[in-house]
């Protein structure tokens, strides 16, 4: 039987299973979409009922395969996301939407009471973001439902709930506090005095290592991981050398884990935040909104020009066609503007002549975006290199674009197996692997300024 680690790999739109062997080679996956319900007031949600059943399914069936040996299980899945449990363990409410709009008299109130929007966020490091600070979420459970916050017992991250579901112990982690939850004083590295004086420190379960682990039923069961921190961490154990992290998804995220420097006003209305490694250490990082706008603008695309959405997934670079675009479309964002999408939403589909030239356009635009983005955490000479994972990095129409607009840094498409999973794995490395972590962990592909 091959030792190996489970690795539950939750995000909005794929749940994932894998099972990793002591070299970190996947030797079994499988994926899965829940259709969304709805919450108490219509707004989609995750379903939680088919995520539980689906941990614990899957957790039985493959500690049943007779090939592999579970010597342990963890857990990544997306921040800014809550379950209130009661004291059995049962769930309070459905998992609200991170992108449920924020009741504005709620922010107001919140930020008039704790020194103004300006100075918290800066003590936080947490721009002010409505329901994606899942801090506020609590606040507004409290405000909003008094009886059902009289009733919980714990608020669980989604990364501990999922390890609560196999363990059933409580416990709270710092990549999903150090998540913009708007509940961390960077500063002082403690909760922010909000968090005691609102009684919400009451229900939060203590903070818990990232590598330690709970023993149930033969297994080692980790505490779950941000899942942005979670990517991090392949890097920070192959390289050395200051680097900056490009994590495309659904957000685009450059995560620069050597800038601990305190976020300035400027960077925080321009999106940027700071994450919590796992080791506690502070991560600054910008982000844009760039995988969700490129799926919507692709539809659109195809719609137009009739044409089928697989068309764009393998597209070729072709630099002569970038430079005839560039000569009639110009990158209109300003730095001010990050936030607001690259711009290509505001674009007549009818000025592109096909849908090559159209879908070339929104790479452009996107890369353009990113470049104002990504140079808000690439400061000083320092930083040599920039790697790019997950969706984009297979795109070579984006890597193309992103080394021509940093032309004074090396570039690098990493490809490795699901660096997500992968730092789920290896935060518990020495709870249940007898070798030592590989140094090929890591692929990279060089992308050339020229």
């Amino acid at each position: 039987m091959i030792p190996v680690i489970a690795i539950f790999d939750v995000g909005k739109t794929n749940k994932k299973i894998f099972l990793f062997d002591e070299d970190y080679h996947i030797v079994y996956e499988r994926s899965a979409r829940f259709l969304e319900t709805e919450d108490e007031d219509g707004f989609p949600c995750e379903n939680l009922e088919s995520l539980r059943q689906s941990v614990l399914d899957s957790l039985k069936e493959v500690s049943g395969l007779k090939q592999f040996e579970v010597k342990a299980v963890n857990f990544s899945a997306y921040g800014a996301s809550f379950v209130y449990l009661d004291e059995d363990g049962k769930t309070l409410t459905p998992l609200y939407n991170y992108l449920k709009p924020y009741p504005e008299n709620l922010s107001k109130a919140f930020y008039a009471e704790y020194g103004g929007e300006e100075k918290f966020s800066s003590e936080t490091a947490s721009p002010a973001l409505g329901s994606l600070n899942s801090g506020l979420q609590l606040y507004r459970l409290k405000k909003e439902q008094p009886e059902v916050f009289k009733k919980l017992k714990y608020a669980l991250h989604l990364p501990q709930y999922l390890s609560f579901l196999v363990s059933g112990q409580y416990c709270t982690d710092i990549t999903s506090i150090g998540c913009h939850t708007a509940m961390w004083d960077m500063a002082h590295n403690q909760y922010h005095q909000w968090v005691t004086q609102e009684g919400i420190i009451d229900k939060l379960p203590p903070i818990t290592p990232a590598d330690r682990i709970f023993q149930t039923d033969g297994h080692k069961i980790g505490i779950g991981l941000h899942d942005s921190s979670a990517a991090l961490i392949p890097y920070l154990i192959n390289f050395r050398e200051p680097f900056v992290l490009i994590s495309t998804g659904t957000w685009c995220i450059s995560l620069n884990p050597f800038d601990h420097s305190i976020l300035t006003t400027d960077e925080l209305k321009k999106d940027c935040l700071c994450y919590l490694q796992y080791n506690g250490k502070p991560v600054k990082a910008s982000r844009v909104f760039s995988g969700n706008e490129h799926e919507q603008e692709v539809k659109r695309i195809a719609e137009h020009f009739n044409v089928d959405v697989i068309k764009f997934r393998s597209m070729p670079y072709d630099s002569e066609l970038i430079t005839k675009l560039k000569s009639v479309f110009h990158q209109n964002i300003q730095t001010s503007d990050i936030t607001k999408g690259s711009g290509f939403a505001g674009r007549d589909i009818s000025a592109f002549n096909n849908a090559t030239e159209a879908y070339n356009q929104l790479m452009l635009d996107l890369v353009n975006q990113q470049l104002h983005s990504t140079k808000l955490v690439l400061k000083g000479k320092d930083t040599k290199r920039i790697f790019v994972d997950g969706g984009f990095s297979k795109n070579a129409i984006y890597m193309h674009l992103l080394a021509s607009v940093f032309p004074d840094t090396e570039v690098y498409a990493a490809s490795m197996a699901q660096a997500t999973a992968l730092g789920a794995a290896l935060a518990i490395h020495n709870s249940w692997n007898t070798k030592h972590i590989p140094h090929d962990l890591i692929g990279l592909k060089y992308y050339s300024a020229s």
